[in-house]
């Protein structure tokens, strides 16, 4: 079962960057908070579910403060995404948000002294020239757009080169949260076992979409309606779900697992063309390919190496 929860998972995540595309209006300033606010309340319910269905993992409130820092920057790194797709293409995003795995092999490398394997090298540079060429093509289409329209730019290309560092900032904040869960999903050290860290996640987004609601309402006045909150509402329970199947893989076999998962934006990918309508430039499609192709080597690198 572990091999069909792979396949869900990396579905359901591919399905939510599409929901969460969807969900993005560049004409609403706090988009990125309404989908912030859906995700955590979504996150919450089920993990009050989780929780109950499971009382024996022994969770405590206590557990959310000690996994704060990992949480903090998983859940900014979201928001980060987040306000980046106001004005970024999916297609162009989801690669660069996947690229996270190289950032945590990096960091290891500088911090920890480990040594990647040739493979993990491999990938490492193939996804930092794709990253590089992506962010180069997108600057110059934005150059070229002003020229051609002066001042009255598609609000796409007055943000493309800006909005490029959101992704990269989720890329690099996604990977020290990743970073940092070795170190507190580490029972033997005394900190979080893997059910005790969903928790105290879940519960930490669900206070951010708390805070994040009452700002909206009683600061800045924004009202809610269901009907234009159901597409954000969608990406929070694909995002769940995906996070789901995720927890049941984590001890599948690696060695195929790894790169299934990993490469979930190849699915994001595809919606994106398919349902919306998305269409790049061919060099572009050339710089994601050869994004997609670096989280796959790094995936299988990750997969031997667990195997």
């Amino acid at each position: 079962m572990w091999f069909v929860f792979a396949l869900l998972c990396t579905f359901f995540w591919g399905l939510a960057d599409l929901f969460y595309k969807k969900g993005s209006d560049a004409k609403d300033t706090n988009t990125h908070l309404r989908i912030a606010i859906a995700v955590g309340f979504v996150m919450g319910i089920h993990g009050f579910i989780y929780w109950a269905l499971n009382p024996d993992i022994g969770f405590t409130p206590l557990h959310i403060f000690t996994y704060l820092p990992v949480s903090f920057f998983y859940i900014v790194s979201m928001i980060a995404g987040y306000f980046g797709l106001r004005y970024l293409e999916l297609s162009i995003s989801s690669p660069i948000q996947n690229s996270s795995g190289a950032a945590v092999a990096i960091m290891c490398i500088l911090f920890l002294g480990d040594r990647p394997g040739v493979l993990s090298a491999i990938s490492i540079v193939i996804l930092c020239v794709g990253v590089f060429a992506l962010s180069v093509l997108e600057k110059r289409d934005e150059t070229k757009a002003r020229k051609l329209a002066g001042q009255t730019v598609d609000k796409k290309y007055q943000f493309g080169f800006i909005a490029i560092i959101f992704p990269l900032i989720y890329c690099v904040l996604d990977a020290m949260g990743t970073f940092l869960d070795d170190i507190f999903l580490d029972e033997a050290n005394g900190f979080l076992t893997e059910d005790q860290g969903l928790l105290a996640y879940e519960f930490t987004f669900l206070i951010v979409a708390i805070v994040c609601f009452v700002y909206m309402v009683f600061v800045k006045h924004e009202q809610f309606f269901i009907k234009r909150e159901k597409t954000r509402y969608a990406a929070a329970i694909s995002e769940t779900a995906g996070q789901f199947f995720y927890v049941f893989i984590i001890g599948g076999n690696g060695v195929i697992t790894a790169p299934i998962v990993s490469s979930y934006c190849v699915v994001s990918l595809l919606l994106s063309r398919i349902l919306l309508k998305e269409k790049l430039s061919i060099p572009k499609y050339i710089a994601i390919a050869v994004i997609v192709c670096g989280i796959v080597l790094m995936g299988v690198a990750e997969g031997l190496a667990e195997g």
